[in-house]
């Protein structure tokens, strides 16, 4: 595309030297971001690595202060949004690196540690070069452990440190890595299937394999050795770093009771229901008893990996066809779209990967379903529209897509989980609404996902902020959160197997304020649709508004009420 956005605003070349200077100081998280790199160098993560990136940054928030004053009028707009975008990223990555997020950047899901698998993920395996690129970073691994190592240290020193759980769940993870059954292991074969393997190409990968390994072991040696000692025995964080980090994921504060209180109701109204739909798919049957038919009845899964991928495709190449032109405008690049399964050895469930620049790299959809070889679909289709079309595929792919409005920053580098995970719920419904969950098994199993995201809500905020559950709750009732009552929550209420609950409650504690972001988000966005609905009356278009909420990229849940109120002309009545 062509940039028609105001190039006389520096801030879009402000926002292009940012980007580079991010690939330059973390290629690893560049590639994974999908920005040009050098795609065999590793980040710096140790703690001189991260205070010369954090001095970049702060250069950067004093390059942007020095602007001149934005230009004026709607033809603007673009740059005071770009403006914003920065601000609001310098300020809050500033903010962690204050508050020593670094030191402490270890968990089950989202840390540094899973991004030295992951990225291997997003390189290119269809070119030599690109070979050359995964042996480097192979052959350097421990020299990124290293310095990841060596932030970690710092924070066990300064009694910076993670709760337990979190060390174990990662010594578990880098001990596959290192093992037989480690991902690293299935290169060798990905390599001879590229045709561009020579002989000299496979020693040096076989090498490079086995230096991976080691460096995993290394480090899963460390942790369980050095690190776990000192590590903290308490899994909750307390309330001012959950409000902290929930803001940052949001781009909105909360009122921690009153949300808490919003997230039981939420559960009490899902869970009647899907009490009333259990009854409609196998009269007279419970609730259990209806998903236990439907996790294991033959007829309504998939009966392997293959048809389980290709039935996902199927569903998203018929929803983009029919949904183009009618409730979307969907860019050419993005009617693409790969769904793929994820190495073993990480946390169960499924995500997306944003589309890389030039849209080389397609969006994709990854799956992790741990070991099963028979997919039950009706709790696949909602997940399919989530993480696909219309959820984060659309709303991603139009983000990178948009380089005529855009910066390069917020296209690449800028994401809320609020906006994301909140825009992909409301895509559930939205589909519901629409008619695409054809079977009363598909709604039950959106209904179950919805269940899923209201009791992330109340645990996330109830064990970290030791919240009581309430007394007309159907387990433990008057009680303190504990681990165990939050795995038997997700098991025998929300209906997950019970190895996803131990890795979702797990998730929950090391990743604070993640997890309220889809309910939360996906709250703000209906409020704004029944608020527009109200005041426009026959003139609301659900077109136009689904533009206004994607259609200026990933920005926080405030600044997104001003964009959609704003460019209606209804802020001021406000």
């Amino acid at each position: 595309m062509s940039q028609n956005h105001d190039a006389r605003d520096p801030i879009f070349a402000l926002s292009d030297d940012l980007v580079e200077a991010f690939a330059a100081q973390c290629p690893a998280d560049a590639t994974m971001a999908g920005v040009p790199s050098d795609d065999g160098a590793w980040n710096d993560w140790s703690p001189r690595g991260a205070a010369a990136w954090a001095s970049t940054l702060a250069s950067f928030q004093e390059r942007l202060r020095a602007l001149p004053p934005p230009l004026r009028g709607p033809e603007a707009q673009w740059g005071r949004l770009a403006r914003r975008v920065m601000a609001d990223y310098l300020d809050e990555r500033l903010d962690d690196f204050r508050h020593g997020e670094h030191l402490r950047d270890l968990n089950n899901i989202e840390s540094a540690f899973q991004h030295m698998r992951v990225v291997f993920d997003l390189m290119d395996t269809r070119s030599a070069a690109g070979w050359a690129a995964i042996t480097s970073r192979l052959s350097t691994l421990s020299q990124a452990c290293d310095s990841y190592r060596a932030s970690l240290e710092e924070g066990r020193r300064t009694g910076n440190v993670v709760a337990r759980r979190q060390v174990r769940a990662v010594v578990e993870q880098a001990r596959r890595q290192a093992g037989e059954a480690s991902f690293f292991s299935t290169l060798p074969a990905a390599y001879e299937a590229s045709g561009v393997a020579t002989s000299e190409g496979h020693a040096r990968l076989a090498s490079g394999v086995e230096r991976a390994r080691a460096a995993f072991g290394e480090l899963a040696g460390y942790l369980e050795q050095t690190y776990l000692p000192s590590a903290r025995a308490a899994d909750a964080v307390g309330e001012e770093r959950y409000l902290r980090l929930a803001r940052r994921f949001l781009g909105a504060s909360i009122d921690p009771v009153e949300t808490y209180a919003w997230g039981w109701s939420e559960v009490h109204a899902i869970e009647a229901q899907m009490a009333r739909l259990a009854a409609e798919i196998r009269p007279g049957a419970s609730l259990p008893e209806a998903i236990e038919l439907l996790m294991t009845d033959p007829a309504r899964c998939a009966h392997s990996p293959d048809e389980f991928l290709r039935l996902m495709l199927e569903r998203q190449q018929k929803a983009l066809a029919e949904l183009d032109g009618t409730h979307f405008d969907i860019p050419e690049p993005i009617r693409r779209i790969d769904v793929k399964l994820a190495p073993p050895g990480g946390p169960l469930g499924a995500y997306y990967v944003i589309p890389s620049d030039g849209f080389k790299r397609p969006g994709t959809i990854w799956y992790a379903p741990g070991d099963k070889q028979q997919f039950p679909l009706y709790e696949e289709i909602t997940t399919a529209y989530h993480e696909g079309f219309p959820g984060h595929h659309l709303q991603c792919g139009l983000q990178v897509y948009l380089e005529d409005r855009l910066s390069r920053l917020h296209r690449f580098l800028v994401m809320y989980s609020g906006h994301a995970e909140g825009w992909a719920l409301y895509a559930e419904q939205l589909m519901f609404e629409l008619g695409y969950f054809e079977r009363p098994d598909y709604v039950l199993g959106m209904l179950a996902g919805k269940l899923t995201r209201a009791y992330r809500v109340v645990l996330d905020i109830g064990m970290h902020l030791d919240l009581p559950i309430p007394r007309s709750a159907p387990l433990h009732a008057g009680e303190a959160w504990r681990y165990e009552t939050a795995v038997e929550y997700l098991h025998t209420r929300a209906f997950l197997t019970l190895d996803h609950a131990h890795s979702e409650a797990t998730r929950y504690l090391g990743w604070p304020g993640q997890a309220i972001s889809y309910k939360v988000g996906e709250r703000v966005i209906l409020d704004l649709r029944e608020e527009l609905r109200r005041r426009q009356g026959t003139a609301f278009d659900l077109k136009a508004f689904h533009a206004k909420v994607i259609g200026s990229g990933s920005v926080g849940l405030d600044h997104l009420r001003e964009i959609v109120l704003e460019d209606a002309g209804e802020l001021a009545a406000s």
